[in-house]
């Protein structure tokens, strides 16, 4: 599994949609070149054109590897030249829940500092991964005034719809967002081939699985859908940065705009060498080439480990990944992790913190609590090669 909780500490089926969407295409040839546009059949674009035809749209759809420093890249690039035509631009975030919509106005204004901004966010809760691939974002959001707009809802409330039905989510929590359109054939078919990739023993049934995913799309389309209804007579441009899997082919988010009313909606793509998909012209509207720089990369260090919340003290371990450090440091399902380092754990982000800032090489003590005893154990990280 190339992604999740970058660092390996997931919290429950919802957390793993986002693994397992991150990068779902096939392996091909027909790469764009490194700083062009194509279709995707590989025909180039001329970007002059292409950007006069996205700023006439209603929507434009970023799509991204989360854990990619060169996709953030690019897409801060696109962004830029967006609102270089429509400065009236919004920026819709798969991110953050509509509950810390606050704290992104107060980020754009100035009232917050990086670190006031993550703890009020709850970045590490919401999201897990890295802050710093996101920061050139949000920092070009506030340079220029550009308002942030929090799409998603909390995860415990995407499974609820997904797995419990529409109308167990008030509507005031759900923004008043109406049941998702039914996923047509091919999206079925498609999120199907995901699910066996899922690992073994680890993965809700298909319809569970489906209806989560649709819950998640027409949650962020219905956000995109009432900024532009907002804006009356001369709405917004929505620039949307999202995950690949809720973009390709047209069948997530772009999927429940349609039903929505809004029909405008650009899907852009990145591709590196040796990412790309097939020559299928539904995969999007332009293609990318992001060439690969080693320099972009993040470290993938993972504990592999994954999580359960509840009330007791430290974070509850549902389960440890096979070859993972966490097997190999003797963490067992039903452990909790009560400190890593000098951090006391009271929750998921708490840990995540943590992994996050251990260099690749270093040892991690940790202290847990199984059947009721306390005991010491090492998360030992592998060094980068």
């Amino acid at each position: 599994m190339q992604a999740g909780f970058r660092f390996g500490t997931w919290v429950g089926a919802v957390g793993l949609l986002t693994a397992l969407l991150a990068g779902t295409v096939k392996a091909g040839s027909d790469c764009p070149a490194p700083g062009a546009w194509s279709t995707p059949a590989g025909e180039p674009l001329d970007a002059a054109e292409l950007y006069a035809d996205l700023a006439t749209r209603e929507v434009v759809l970023l799509g991204e590897r989360h854990d990619r420093m060169d996709h953030h890249r690019w897409q801060l690039g696109t962004l830029s030249a967006l609102h270089g035509q429509r400065p009236d631009m919004v920026i819709g975030l798969e991110m953050l829940p509509r509950s810390r919509q606050p704290v992104l106005d107060a980020w754009v204004a100035g009232e917050l500092d990086p670190e006031a901004f993550l703890k009020k966010s709850g970045w590490y809760e919401h999201w897990g991964f890295d802050p710093e691939l996101y920061w050139p974002i949000l920092h070009f959001a506030r340079v220029h005034d550009v308002p942030l707009l929090a799409l998603n809802l909390e995860r415990e409330y995407i499974q609820r719809l997904g797995h419990e039905g529409w109308d167990t989510v008030d509507a005031d929590t759900r923004d008043g967002v109406s049941a998702p359109a039914a996923a047509s054939q091919g999206y079925r078919d498609y999120l199907e081939a995901v699910l066996e990739r899922h690992p073994a023993g680890m993965g809700p049934d298909s319809e569970r699985f489906i209806a989560t995913q649709l819950a998640w799309d027409r949650m962020m389309a219905g956000g995109i859908a009432a900024r532009i209804k907002a804006g009356g007579d001369t709405p917004p441009l929505v620039a949307a940065i999202i995950g690949s899997g809720h973009l390709e082919y047209g069948y997530g988010v772009p999927h429940q705009l349609a039903d929505l009313g809004v029909s405008e909606a650009a899907v852009l793509l990145p591709r590196e060498p040796g990412g790309c998909a097939d020559s299928d012209p539904a995969l999007a509207d332009a293609v990318f080439g992001v060439p690969h720089d080693e320099r972009f990369e993040r470290s993938s260090l993972m504990l592999g480990v994954h999580l359960e919340s509840d009330d007791a003290p430290g974070i509850r371990i549902l389960r440890v990944q096979e070859g993972s450090v966490g097997e190999a440091a003797g963490l067992e399902a039903g452990d909790r992790v009560l400190r890593a380092g000098e951090q006391t754990i009271r929750a998921a982000g708490d840990l995540q913190r943590v992994v996050q800032a251990t260099p690749p090489g270093m040892w991690l003590p940790l202290q847990i609590e199984r059947e009721g005893k306390r005991l010491e154990r090492v998360a030992r990280f592998p060094r980068e090669d």
